[in-house]
């Protein structure tokens, strides 16, 4: 698994090359950007990212049910580069062409499951996708910080969800899947223990890993770090700016 994912950020340097930016008169004024929209075949992505898989090829519906307008045409390198891009990443997201029946809407400003002390704005999220796809999935991925998560939904409800942070599980709910099973993870924690100088498995938790991760959505969908690997025709997606709405928020105490 290690040679696609340094594949893939060798290929994010080339790929922002897609990416013109445009800088209009005036220092104020905004920067406006150009993406290549010439249709492309599937360019992998997955390392230190957030993804929805959906189990359609209405990429413009998945669109319009998140709320994503306007949309800029944008081909894989330029979307998957948008993605990446270290000033844009932070504000925008990638509605990719659907790929063996299923579309992907990447992007690092997906609502996260944030835990208790936030508001929950991915389970809404995608149980609205669910009402109206009958696959739906989450999966995020950011190893610098040490937060995993996966996310199932078929038909509206919730098949299997889970997510760790840092400081343990934030998120666990239905039972562990065969192909978690497969992968050997150990996602359970003791209750009550706290860490003490030389305990030995403290909490009894295994964090996952990003290769995990993706071997997961392998199981489950499709790893995105393998779709150059895929066969198909050329297409074209978008790119959008992810809605304000998605900031993570706390939730307010009453008074």
């Amino acid at each position: 698994m290690l040679a696609p994912i340094v594949l893939i950020f060798g290929m994010i340097g080339l790929t922002v090359a897609a990416i013109v930016y445009v800088v209009l008169p005036g220092l104020e004024r905004p920067r406006t950007v150009v993406l290549a929209a010439e249709p492309d075949t599937p360019k992998p992505f997955g390392p230190s990212m957030a993804w929805i898989a959906v189990r359609t090829q209405d990429t413009a519906r998945v669109a319009n049910l998140l709320g994503l307008a306007p949309l800029l045409e944008a081909n894989w390198d330029a979307g998957i580069g948008t993605v990446y891009d270290p000033v844009l990443s932070d504000g925008h997201v990638f509605i990719s062409p659907p790929v063996k029946g299923w579309t992907f809407v990447a992007g690092v400003p997906l609502p996260l499951p944030a835990g208790r002390a936030f508001i929950d704005k991915l389970t809404p999220l995608l149980a609205h996708l669910s009402s109206q796809f009958r696959d739906v999935q989450y999966f995020a991925a950011f190893p610098e910080v040490d937060f995993y998560a996966w996310a199932r939904l078929e038909r509206g409800r919730i098949v299997r969800a889970f997510a760790i942070g840092e400081e343990g599980v934030i998120w666990d709910r239905g039972r562990l899947s065969p192909q978690e099973r497969a992968l050997g993870l150990k996602l359970y924690e003791v209750r009550g223990i706290r860490a003490r100088k030389g305990d030995a498995g403290e909490g009894i938790i295994l964090h996952p890993t990003q290769e995990q991760v993706l071997h997961l959505a392998c199981g489950w969908s499709l790893d995105p770090s393998m779709l150059d690997k895929i066969e198909g025709p050329a297409g074209i997606g978008a790119v959008a700016r992810a809605p304000s709405a998605w900031r993570s928020e706390r939730i307010r105490n009453a008074a």
